[in-house]
């Protein structure tokens, strides 16, 4: 089964040149049943990762282009009369697959923004008084362009907190930028890209993860991370106890990829960052300056002893 997921992962590598540390952390975060944010300037790949991602693992992809006039029903869905059934027939929008592509997720409005909780977190879509359960799997990867571009809105608590893992690919270095400029295009590729994985082994893999042993000494690691994070004084508010559970669900999926049957510390610091810095706002340093929440997260890990 790992070694299924790891040919996903060389799959998707050879697609997203030199960006295997985020790959890796991408698979961890679909592996761990979580949704994903990509949170980066336009062009460097974040929309192809997304569908190489599906692809790979031979999932029903759908995107929404999220601009500022998109609706609530135009991603849920909504119901039309239809005069020879003589009722309202509810046509499902394309949030009713197994990944969605949130393409731009900070362009739309926040009560677009808001239409998605109730589907990442309860894996369902109520509309008109009805509750549809959601495709299984169900994924939500989000892309996010930088805040400080013109047309976005920034993603309120609510809505980061429903993301398992938040990841920035950046610029490739040099010898990854030069094999895209000499290789063929990456969304031809994905063309002829199989699946290598299923669906259900994908699902076999995740309750798999139940078996991944947890120690208590290593529990008690993930509750003082979760602890310094609300008496630091770095952050306007500490990690809650769903980050901390999700921090540990995604330790567990790293463990499983590196092929373990227990959870390290180094795993746990493998997926802090991207688990932890889009969840912690930092407050303003004495001199007037904020630090990136990723470089606090890095002060506290190095904080708290193992």
């Amino acid at each position: 089964m790992y070694t299924k997921l790891h040919a996903v992962a060389r799959q998707v590598c050879e697609i997203i040149v030199g960006k295997d540390v985020q790959v890796r952390q991408a698979l961890t975060c679909l592996l761990a049943g979580g949704h994903l944010l990509v949170e980066d300037v336009p062009g460097v790949g974040k929309t192809t990762l997304a569908h190489a991602l599906s692809i790979s693992l031979g999932l029903h992809f759908n995107r929404v282009q999220f601009t500022s006039d998109l609706l609530p029903a135009d991603v849920s869905g909504i119901s039309i009369y239809e005069r020879e059934k003589n009722g309202f027939v509810f046509h499902p929008g394309p949030i009713f697959t197994q990944v969605l592509l949130a393409d731009e997720i900070n362009r739309a409005t926040p009560k677009t923004q808001s239409g998605l909780l109730e589907a990442m977190e309860e894996r369902q879509v109520t509309a008109d008084g009805v509750t549809r359960a959601l495709p299984e799997p169900f994924f939500v990867i989000a892309t996010q362009n930088p805040t400080h571009q013109v047309g976005t809105f920034p993603l309120p608590e609510s809505q980061l907190d429903r993301f398992l893992m938040c990841l920035s690919l950046g610029y490739p270095d040099p010898a990854a930028e030069r094999a895209l400029l000499l290789g063929d295009d990456r969304r031809s590729l994905l063309k002829s890209l199989p699946a290598a994985m299923t669906p259900a082994e994908l699902a076999a893999a995740q309750r798999s993860l139940r078996e991944i042993h947890v120690s208590v000494a290593l529990a008690t690691y993930v509750q003082a991370l979760a602890q310094a994070s609300r008496q630091s004084g770095a952050f306007a508010d500490g990690l809650s106890p769903r980050a901390a559970l999700a921090l540990l669900q995604a330790a567990r999926a790293w463990a499983a990829l590196e092929g373990r049957d227990h959870v390290l510390p180094e795993d746990v610091q493998a997926v802090l960052v991207p688990v932890c810095a889009h969840r912690l706002r930092p407050l303003k340093a004495a001199h007037g300056v904020a630090l990136a929440s990723r470089d606090l997260v890095l002060q506290l890990q190095k904080s708290v002893p193992v």
